[in-house]
């Protein structure tokens, strides 16, 4: 069969490659994948040197054996594939059967491939924010896969959202959400924020610990432009307000658990209330060119490709 491997080139991370088949063990079944998407987590891990890594965490396909066992779908359902650990990115792949999710007739499958990893994040951030009625968000990147979903969540749990957005990528859809959409982060009130959402970095995502209020909180989930926050201790002493920082990586769940939430995250885009923003729709063949446009932040919401 074919999947996309590493080429430990830079420029050019992944290739299609011919590779032997999966082999399901017992308690796993046999998808024939046709959509995946990809997520900066994959750039991280192709750009690693050295890496062995196959991307590919999230995708959709069809059933096309089910696990021996007989736990998981049936032949011919249609499945959301969550892989923690990469390798989705190819003609067939075999999953433990609690690791599919059946995909509601609402849900295309370009919005399926492109939600479990991001609506994880944004759940499991939303959560360590805690209660968000009243309560006032500003969140950095949400032109991102994670940042989209985690205005829209935090709106829909009764929070306050200030999203800080480039210029150049649409934010209508935000703004019709409630979101309120600002392009210049020196522009927002001093002290005006119980929690920064930030995923940026440099001199963004420092810029944001002015805006909070006494004793707020930063959960700090990403480097998407490249540079590490610089907050100068002597520089919150004058005149910055005392804060918290929490570095936070979404925790790895068990695959019982991130299927139940993967299949709370479809409900609510079956029903309207959670809209995925897909920025690039293509062939796997293009999967190192859009790979580049990631890292370089050209790229507004998901990327997701068909598999030839």
């Amino acid at each position: 069969m074919r999947a996309l491997t590493p080429t430990g080139r830079p420029g050019r991370l992944t290739e299609i490659s011919d590779v032997d088949a999966p082999r399901p063990a017992a308690h796993e079944a046999l998808v024939r994948v046709r959509t995946f998407s990809l997520s900066r987590l994959d750039l991280l891990c192709l750009s690693a040197p050295g890496s062995h890594y196959r991307p590919g965490i999230d995708a959709v396909g069809h059933v096309e054996r089910p696990a021996a066992d007989g736990s998981g779908p049936a032949a011919g359902v249609r499945v959301v594939l969550h892989l923690p650990s990469g390798g989705a990115a190819a003609q067939l792949a075999a999953v433990p059967a609690a690791r599919l999710t059946p995909i509601p007739a609402g849900v295309n499958s370009p919005a399926a491939a492109a939600l479990p990893l991001a609506g994880l994040m944004a759940r499991r951030l939303l959560a360590e924010a805690g209660p968000l009625t009243g309560r006032r968000l500003l969140a950095t990147g949400a032109d991102g896969g994670v940042g989209g979903l985690l205005a829209q969540l935090a709106v829909a749990g009764g929070a306050e959202v200030t999203a800080v957005m480039t210029e150049r990528h649409s934010c209508r859809y935000m703004a019709a959400l409630g979101v309120r959409v600002v392009h210049d982060a020196d522009s927002l009130p001093s002290g005006g924020f119980d929690i920064v959402l930030e995923s940026v970095g440099g001199a963004l995502g420092s810029t944001t610990s002015r805006a909070l209020r006494t004793g707020g909180r930063i959960l700090w989930f990403g480097q998407a432009g490249g540079e590490p926050l610089t907050l100068d201790f002597f520089g919150l002493l004058d005149g910055g307000p005392p804060l918290t920082l929490r570095h936070f990586s979404c925790p790895a769940g068990g695959s019982e658990a991130d299927a139940r939430e993967v299949a709370d995250l479809l409900d609510l885009a079956a029903e309207g209330r959670l809209r995925v923003e897909i920025g690039h729709r293509g062939h796997w063949g293009e999967t190192a060119a859009v790979l580049e446009d990631m890292a370089h932040g050209r790229l507004p919401g998901k990327a997701v490709l068909t598999v030839g």
